[in-house]
């Protein structure tokens, strides 16, 4: 089984900033391609970012800026650092990554179950 798990979510006000962060555990052979979405209330999921297993970063336009992806391979994990934190950006942020279970797999890929942010304003 390949579990992502998000963390640092919570309430926090506007203007703050607040990093994400998303290990991956289980059975992994390799971790290619990660990115971090997110769901605001009403909405679909949208895209954010994603970063290479060689830390290449890429953004959606809209949040480039405010948004910072990075990733340490040694801890399987990704984080997603936001500032100027401001009430639209409340929504449900999601880390995937494209996995490979095994040597044998071509990768799959995994969702994590999300952390809630909610900005005051």
């Amino acid at each position: 089984q390949v579990q992502l798990m998000e963390s640092g979510g919570g309430l926090v006000q506007a203007g703050g900033s607040l990093t994400l962060s998303c290990e991956a555990s289980g059975t992994i052979f390799a971790i290619r391609d990660m990115g971090w979405s997110r769901q605001a209330p009403g909405k679909q999921r949208e895209p954010i970012a994603s970063i290479t297993g060689g830390g290449d970063a890429s953004y959606v336009p809209t949040f480039r800026g405010r948004f910072t992806i990075s990733r340490d391979n040694a801890k399987r994990s990704i984080y997603l650092q936001i500032n100027r934190l401001k009430p639209e950006d409340t929504a449900v942020y999601y880390c995937s990554g494209n996995i490979r279970r095994t040597s044998d797999d071509s990768p799959s890929h995994y969702w994590g179950q999300g952390t809630q942010v909610t900005v005051n304003s």
